[in-house]
């Protein structure tokens, strides 16, 4: 709130304004943080439309057409950008876990599960939102559109699980195959932390025992 009563601008508002001076390229991100902005306020991906979405950015409806044909492609662009930031999260974790194998897949094991943590509706809907419409002819979207999801973030699972195997600290002997198990197992527990709030869950010793048995660790 500013000394005259009024309400400051968004984010959001803010950049749209500076659009509207000549940066036109920026609308397309602008609608992509106002989807975003709204999921994080409402927990509810059902409230993103693009009604909703023009009123956050300060623009009409139809000024959407030109970057996002229907809601669908919309939620595909933050489910593409959530991934990018997961991927871009986890290496974060590798790069300062060091340079011992064991402890780099554990940095992402851990931290997935706090991306996980911090970014809950985010992550639902990156897995399994009712986001996801029909895909295919006649639909806005087709399996092409969603086949890379999540890409990066699972080879860095298994580039850490092959690095173990390097090293002598993994006994596995299908680092890809392996590496879908493990991220199974992460989005089991990180489901069940979501809906089990009141389970005094540890903080790392469960995490850290499953990877550890899933990868077979050794202390080698």
């Amino acid at each position: 709130m500013n000394p005259t009563g009024a309400t400051e601008p968004t984010a959001v508002e803010r950049a749209h304004v500076r659009n509207r001076r000549g940066q036109g390229g920026r609308l397309r991100e602008d609608i992509i943080d106002a989807a975003v902005a709204l999921l994080d306020e409402t927990g509810d991906e059902r409230s993103i439309t693009l009604r909703s979405v023009a009123r956050k950015v300060g623009i009409a409806a139809p000024s959407i057409y030109p970057h996002f044909s229907d809601q669908p492609r919309i939620m595909l662009a933050v489910v593409q950008r959530e991934f990018a930031g997961l991927e871009a999260y986890l290496r974060k974790a590798v790069e300062e876990a060091g340079d011992e194998p064991r402890d780099r897949l554990l940095a992402i094991c851990r931290g997935y599960l706090e991306f996980a943590r911090k970014y809950p509706q985010r992550y639902r809907t990156m897995f399994g939102g009712l986001w996801m419409p029909p895909l295919g002819e006649g639909h806005s979207l087709s399996e092409e559109d969603t086949l890379t999801l999540g890409q990066g973030a699972i080879q860095l699972l298994v580039d850490a699980l092959a690095e173990c195997v390097a090293a002598g600290q993994s006994e596995i002997t299908d680092p890809p195959l392996d590496a879908v198990v493990l991220w199974m197992s992460l989005h089991g527990l990180a489901h069940q932390r979501a809906v089990s709030r009141g389970f005094p869950w540890p903080e790392h010793s469960i995490a850290d025992a499953m990877v550890t048995r899933i990868a077979r660790l050794t202390e080698a």
